[in-house]
């Protein structure tokens, strides 16, 4: 079967993981001015303008809401560009994914195993990907320890927000906040070389499928196009003459 292209699908999820870092970069600034709001509050609440506040308190709540859309779009552009590598990577290597496809979602939902699931994936689809044996996976593994660091510090983040009863609760919170935003910035500019990385990767599978090379990137017939030794047209075992 021939490589579906991956271009198209590349860009789509870097566009989305770059918007969703700049809305990110966004909300730290909103959580910075929002945390020094509640600041003033706690230190004279009568200071502070009930308009202020209210109008505070709104921005907060919907830089929130927007962060968490573009979160969600950011996801759904990550998971298609994974299942269309994916595909490609099962035509080049058949017998080389440790999970099964249905794996490619619910590997990232279900508790335990989803620290090391996706991980074991998007591992097989470089490995299968690359035109090199036992390819380098630095990028990947930093990748990956970012996404579970930044992850496991939203979450407490969003705790720690949630939970908060009192002003000087809140405003940690949307401190606290920011080196989450931080961390998954992080985590997106490394998922952005994972992306890059797999995509050229099948991208040089399928010019070289076009210019008439086999997957491991030789033309067919030997180099410069001439058949292997052994295989001249009437030689024992040969093309027979004239093929």
């Amino acid at each position: 079967m021939p490589l579906r292209p991956v271009r198209g699908v590349a860009v789509f999820a870097v566009v989305a993981l770059v918007c969703d870092s700049l809305i990110g970069i966004v909300a730290a600034g909103i959580d910075l001015w929002y945390a020094s709001l509640v600041d003033r509050m706690i230190a004279d609440l009568d200071s502070v303008p009930e308009a202020e506040i209210d109008t505070g308190d709104l921005i907060y709540g919907l830089s929130g809401i927007l962060e968490m859309v573009v979160y969600v779009v950011a996801i759904v552009a990550f998971l298609v560009w994974l299942f269309r590598v994916r595909a490609n990577a099962e035509i080049l290597s058949p017998g080389g994914h440790r999970r099964s496809q249905p794996w490619l979602i619910f590997g990232w939902v279900v508790p335990i195993i989803n620290f090391w699931f996706p991980k074991q994936i998007v591992d097989d689809i470089w490995s299968a990907s690359s035109r090199v044996p036992s390819p380098p996976r630095g990028l990947f593994n930093a990748w990956w320890a970012a996404w579970l660091i930044g992850t496991w510090v939203t979450n407490a983040a969003g705790r720690l927000l949630f939970n908060a009863d009192e002003l000087e609760s809140l405003a940690a919170a949307a401190r606290f906040d920011v080196v989450s935003i931080v961390l998954m910035l992080v985590a997106a500019v490394l998922a952005i070389g994972v992306i890059r990385k797999i995509s050229e990767a099948q991208e040089e599978h399928r010019s070289a499928a076009a210019a008439g090379m086999p997957p491991g990137g030789m033309p067919f017939g030997g180099p410069g196009g001439m058949p292997p030794v052994g295989m001249e047209p009437g030689a024992p075992g040969g093309y027979p003459p004239g093929h």
